[in-house]
């Protein structure tokens, strides 16, 4: 694939990332879009490089941080879900023990989930009781923080099998007529 074509793939790639993430601006999609848009990251790691992958990735973090009015889903789509079928990929191919590997995708997702809320709540002030609209005092509001990263846990295991599968079926169905379709190799 030319230099021109991959430039105008992964332009075509950030427009669309950032459009994604514009759909966390509905409060309950911001976990979702920041998803979504990663599986574009995805789609530019197999058909680009990773290295394509990551400036599409650079691209769209900026201006999505930029434009999109809820700053969740672009802090989830920074600190994690941009990257991390860029990660994926690399971790996939170099450890072999599943538990391992899935220890270490645990941990850097942990770590990067932390840091998301972390801005978002103690740096931007974002009062987490309006942000989770539950009443002070009660017993959630007292607990949210550790109810809150023991449900993003369990939606870790099964978005990694989501990405896994998506890739999978890209590869076996829809890359023979995404390349037809657009003449790419």
């Amino acid at each position: 694939m030319s230099k021109a074509a991959k430039t105008a793939l992964g332009g075509m790639a950030t427009a669309l990332s950032v459009v994604v993430l514009l759909l966390s601006a509905i409060d309950v999609l911001s976990i979702t879009a920041a998803a979504v848009a990663g599986m574009i990251t995805l789609f530019c790691v197999i058909e680009l490089s990773k290295g394509w992958a990551f400036g599409v990735y650079a691209a769209s973090s900026i201006i999505g941080f930029l434009v999109v009015p809820n700053k969740e889903g672009a802090l989830l789509y920074i600190a994690f879900f941009g990257y991390y079928p860029i990660l994926k990929g690399l971790i996939e191919g170099k450890i072999k023990n599943r538990v391992l590997e899935y220890a270490l995708k645990l941990l850097v997702y942990n770590v990067a989930i932390f840091a998301a809320e972390y801005i978002l709540f103690k740096v931007m002030n974002v009062p987490l009781t309006e942000f989770l609209d539950v009443k002070e005092g009660s017993w959630l509001a007292q607990h949210v923080v550790p109810v809150f990263f023991v449900l993003l846990n369990l939606i870790f295991i099964p978005l990694d099998y989501l990405y896994t599968a998506v890739a999978t079926m890209y590869l076996n169905r829809y890359q023979k007529i995404f390349r037809k379709t657009f003449k790419f190799r």
